[in-house]
C-alpha cells in the first residue's frame, strides 16, 4: 500500500523501511488518529549491536520524530536462551554477569537515537527480565502455552529449516517464539503498546504476538518487519572480512565505521542515505543522481552523516578530515585508529603476524600470513612480503609511531607506551 495517511508510515514507505504489516489501513488509520506506542526487542548476545541492527534503530527514531512513542526493549530475559530463527545450531548460553555486561553496553547507543524521559511521547526503555524471570512454569504454561499449536509452530521456516537440514532444536530454543509473543501481550498491559516491528525474519514470532494478543486481550496488535538488507553484492549488512561493524566506539573506533560507509558500493548510495540518515528526500534525491567519480562525494555525505548520528558531529568531521588527509594528501593524522605496545615488548621486537593481529587487521595469525603473502600489508607505507619480520623499535617514524596498512584503507598506527 502507498500513499498512507499518517506521517510515520509515509515516512518509511518513501525510506524504504517496510516489507511487510499485518494490516496496512487499520494500522495507517492507528497511526493518523492517536499516539503509538510500539517497540522492537534486542537481544543482549554481545556488549554491542553492529550496523545490521541499525535499520530497526532508526525505524524507532522515525517513530519518534513523527510524534510517537518508542520502546526499545532489552532482553534481559530472552537472551538466556536465545532466538534460534534461521541459525544453524544454538546460540552459546549467556550468565546472568555476561548479560548485565552485555546490556549496559548496548544502551548506550540508544541516547543518541532516542529521547528517554516520562512524557507521553519520550521513548522508554524496558527489560523483559522483569516480567519473564518471575514467571511462574506450571501458570505460564496453562495461562500462556494453551494457545499455542506445535502443529503451527513447526511450521514456521526459522523452525521447519532446522528440522529438515536435520540440526537438532532443544526444547528451550522452541520456546523462544512463545516468550517473544509473551513479551508483546505484557508490553500492552504495562504501557498500551499495539505495535511490534522488526526484520523480516522475525514475521512468524510476531505474528504469535499478534494472536496471543487476540486470544488473551481480546485486542488487535499490529506487526510491521522491515527487509533483510544485503548491499548491492549480496553481502549482509553489519559484517566484513574482518568481523561485525559494532556501533560501540571501544569496539570499533569512529574513523573505522566512518570508512566503513564510505566504502559502501555505488549502486547502495541512494537507499543507504534513505534508511541510515535523516537527510531530507530532496536532498537524496540529488545525491542519489551524480555519476562517475562524483558519487565519492555522496559515499563521503553517507559516512559523515551516519557516523554523526552515532558517534557525534565532531567525531564524523574528525573521521572524514582523517580520511581527507590520509588518502588525498598521504599524510599521517591523530585521529586514525591507534593501537598500544608495551615499549619493552618493542625493543624485543613483535612478529608482523601478532602485530597485524593485535591491530585488528586480520582476526590469525593464518589470516594475517595470507594478507602479507598477497601483498597487501605496508609497514610505513613499505610493502611487506616477509611473514616472518620481526617489528622493532628500529621501525618508529620520526613521530615515534609505526604506520600499519592493510590495502589502500585501512591504516593503523602503533605506539609504544
Amino acid at each position: 500500500m502507498s500513499g498512507f495517511k499518517s506521517e510515520f508510515l509515509q515516512t518509511l514507505s518513501e525510506r524504504g523501511f517496510i516489507h511487510q504489516t499485518s494490516n496496512d489501513q487499520g494500522l495507517d488509520e492507528l497511526f493518523a488518529t492517536t499516539t503509538v506506542t510500539g517497540y522492537i526487542g534486542f537481544d543482549a548476545t554481545a556488549k554491542s549491536l553492529h550496523a545490521g541492527s541499525l535499520i530497526q534503530i532508526m525505524m524507532l527514531h522515525w517513530m519518534q520524530k513523527t510524534g510517537h512513542r518508542p520502546i526499545a526493549l532489552m532482553g534481559g530475559g530472552t537472551s538466556m536462551i536465545g532466538d534460534p530463527s534461521f541459525k544453524d545450531e544454538a546460540r552459546k548460553l549467556l550468565t546472568v554477569n555476561d548479560i548485565a555486561a552485555n546490556l549496559e553496553g548496548i544502551r548506550r547507543v540508544f541516547s543518541r537515537y532516542l529521547s528517554f524521559g516520562d512524557g507521553p511521547k519520550d521513548a522508554v526503555m524496558a527489560n523483559n527480565a522483569d516480567w519473564l524471570l518471575g514467571l511462574n512454569y506450571v501458570e505460564f504454561l496453562r495461562d500462556v502455552g494453551r494457545h499455542f499449536s506445535v502443529n503451527r509452530m513447526l511450521s514456521f521456516d526459522s523452525v521447519k529449516l532446522r528440522l529438515d537440514r536435520e540440526q537438532s532444536l532443544s526444547f528451550l530454543e522452541f520456546n523462544y517464539m512463545i516468550l517473544q509473543a509473551y513479551d508483546f501481550v505484557e508490553l500492552y498491559r504495562r504501557t498500551g503498546c499495539r505495535l511490534q516491528m522488526g526484520g523480516s525474519d522475525q514475521w512468524g514470532n510476531i505474528v504469535n504476538g499478534i494472536d496471543l494478543g487476540r486470544r488473551m486481550e481480546d485486542v488487535e496488535l499490529f506487526c510491521l518487519t522491515s527487509p533483510l538488507l544485503t548491499t548491492s553484492s549480496g553481502a549482509k549488512m553489519g559484517k566484513t572480512a574482518n568481523g561485525a561493524v559494532w556501533l560501540n566506539a571501544e569496539m570499533l573506533s569512529p574513523y573505522d565505521f566512518w570508512q566503513y560507509w564510505r566504502n559502501t558500493e555505488d549502486a547502495d548510495v541512494g537507499r543507504f542515505l534513505k534508511l541510515y540518515t535523516t537527510l531530507p528526500m530532496a536532498e537524496i534525491a540529488k545525491l542519489e543522481a551524480l555519476g562517475g567519480s562524483e558519487i565519492n562525494e555522496a559515499k563521503k555525505i553517507l559516512a559523515t552523516e551516519i557516523t554523526a548520528l552515532l558517534h557525534g558531529r565532531e567525531a564524523a568531521e574528525a573521521s572524514a578530515e582523517t580520511a581527507r588527509k590520509t588518502f588525498e594528501e598521504g599524510t599521517l593524522s591523530e585521529n586514525l585508529p591507534t593501537v598500544e605496545i608495551a615499549a619493552g615488548d618493542l625493543q624485543s621486537g613483535v612478529g608482523l603476524l601478532a602485530l597485524l593481529v593485535k591491530a585488528g587487521l586480520a582476526g590469525s595469525n593464518g589470516e594475517a600470513r595470507r594478507h602479507v603473502q598477497g601483498g597487501a600489508v605496508r609497514l610505513n607505507d613499505d610493502q611487506v612480503s616477509d611473514e616472518r619480520m620481526i617489528v622493532d623499535a628500529s621501525r618508529l617514524t620520526g613521530d615515534g609511531i609505526i604506520k600499519l596498512s592493510l590495502g589502500k584503507k585501512r591504516h593503523v598506527l602503533v605506539k609504544p607506551v
